[in-house]
């Protein structure tokens, strides 16, 4: 990525409100990113969770108030005949808007820490062709390299 000019000289300006550090409060922990990753594949149930993530039953549980108070997942209280009342979560629009990111963490591993070989495939449901997540400018299909990325202060900057 190339700084633009008003962000050239490192030294006049902070990161101190940066969006991906704001991202990474939410997304702290490993137990996040699979609660998430588990909430694309269609797991619901707090109990589901804990054996899919493989993670302890609290670590789990942090995660998932986590991301409800960052309106990621939302919870739905249900009841099973004879049982106690208990929590579904599904993801919110703005969980589903992390779906490249999901897509684009497993590709990079898929490419860099299995050899080309993952485990899953990411498919289009209707042509069956790969799925994967690119950076392009908007209303173009082209994937664009960092270099052709220009990085200008934003509308929360400080001036």
């Amino acid at each position: 990525m190339t700084l633009g000019p008003a962000l050239a000289d490192r030294s006049r300006w902070t990161t101190e409100r940066c969006s991906i550090a704001a991202v990474l409060d939410v997304l702290n922990t490993r137990a996040a990113f699979l609660v998430i990753r588990e909430c694309f594949y269609g797991t619901r149930r707090f109990d589901d969770f804990v054996d899919r993530v493989g993670m302890s039953a609290p670590a789990v549980s942090r995660a998932l108030k986590r991301l409800e108070e960052a309106d990621v997942v939302v919870g739905t209280p249900y009841r099973e005949p004879g049982a106690r009342t208990r929590t579904e979560y599904v993801l919110t629009p703005a969980g589903e808007e992390l779906l490249p990111l999901v897509v684009a963490l497993a590709q990079w591993g898929d490419a860099h820490l299995k050899g080309g070989r993952g485990p899953l495939s990411y498919l289009d449901a209707t042509s069956g062709r790969s799925v994967r997540a690119v950076v392009t400018a908007d209303a173009v299909d082209a994937a664009l390299p960092a270099d052709a990325i220009l990085v200008e202060p934003g509308p929360g900057a400080r001036r």
